[in-house]
């Protein structure tokens, strides 16, 4: 079986997404959507993605632009079989209901609220949980990272509980309006969404976190402390935990990657087309074990790291894998994940 699937918005993820799709040997990818012309556009038209005119778009804009366009969203959702909602936060809400209208599954992404889907996804936590359903909402970046963790950490170790410092960028890459900015920004909601979130996946996990902004526009970093209900015997056999995960790239001191911009420029080297980095990155001396608690610090590439988990997603809809490590076994393969 092979999967039409379209992506509505070709932005920061649904670019990512789109590329992603193409390369699935279970999926094809029958258009893209735009609500008006940009670089972004001509770059989809130029990989030979069929462009589509979502919400307010005028086709005259596009022509104007000498963009050939294939039609409106609502013809490209007459033609696929699942839809990745990639459009700006909130904007996902009012789509559903073109969705659900044309009968087309959805995947919606962590701008959204949980209950705009029937699950929210994991691979690597809860991928049984999205087989067979019809709308699916994939987490934010920084909920994907922690739910990787958790996803390890409970069955090795259990986890009594878990507090987590959320060290954000201010802004993507390509987003000026939000700096530059010199300063601190505390997020003054204590404790910040993202242990609830982290709630709509593992419901009875104990976590709190809290969140702060800086000027950066890499990455996320994770400052965890955590509390086990079986500890590790020392700090290895944690890592090796770790170690023997999918999506998790753990840097040797010896290769003296001293943070975020190392790990990009790792990422450059890797030479995938663009410098993404969608595992859960780690550090060994960046990871400590003392009795029952740990320490561990943790990247998260904003830009990139949900773009595996919409990929699962919708294999898990349509049940094309027997189960999670299949897909993720595939999906990571097509990518480029864990590769030097």
């Amino acid at each position: 079986m092979v999967v039409r699937v379209a992506v509505n918005g070709f932005g920061t993820i649904g670019k990512r997404v789109a590329d992603a799709v193409a390369k699935q040997p279970d999926m094809k990818l029958v258009g893209v959507a735009k609500t008006r012309p940009s670089f972004e556009a001509r770059a989809a038209v130029e990989r030979g993605y069929p462009l589509f005119v979502a919400g307010d778009g005028k086709l005259g804009d596009f022509g104007a632009a000498s963009l050939p366009v294939a039609g409106t969203l609502a013809e490209m959702l007459e033609i696929t079989d699942v839809v990745v909602d990639a459009s700006p936060e909130k904007i996902g809400r009012e789509n559903a209901k073109l969705y659900e209208a044309a009968k087309v599954r959805a995947v919606f992404q962590g701008g959204e609220k949980p209950d705009v889907a029937e699950v929210s996804f994991s691979a690597l936590a809860n991928y049984g949980a999205a087989k067979g359903r019809h709308r699916v909402r994939v987490v934010s970046c920084n909920t994907t990272g922690l739910a990787r963790a958790a996803a390890v950490l409970l069955p090795h170790f259990g986890i009594a509980a878990w507090e987590a410092t959320l060290i954000r960028r201010a802004a993507d890459p390509d987003d000026p309006k939000r700096g530059p900015l010199n300063g601190i920004l505390p997020t003054f909601k204590l404790p910040s969404h993202h242990g609830p979130d982290l709630r709509t996946i593992f419901p009875d996990l104990t976590i709190a976190t809290t969140a702060v902004v800086v000027p950066t526009t890499l990455m996320h970093v994770h400052v965890n402390h955590v509390r086990f209900q079986r500890p590790p015997k020392d700090t290895n056999t944690l890592l090796e935990a770790f170690r023997a995960s999918p999506r998790f790239r753990i840097f040797e001191e010896w290769e003296h990657v001293d943070g975020t911009p190392q790990v990009m420029e790792f990422a450059r080297d890797r030479g995938h087309g663009r410098p993404d980095m969608m595992e859960n990155v780690l550090w060994t001396n960046g990871v400590r074990v003392d009795g029952a608690e740990a320490y561990f610090f943790q990247a998260i590439h904003q830009e990139s790291i949900v773009v595996p988990e919409n990929i699962d997603a919708i294999r898990a809809m349509f049940e094309l894998a027997p189960d999670g490590p299949s897909s993720i076994a595939i999906t990571d393969k097509t990518l480029g994940i864990g590769t030097r």
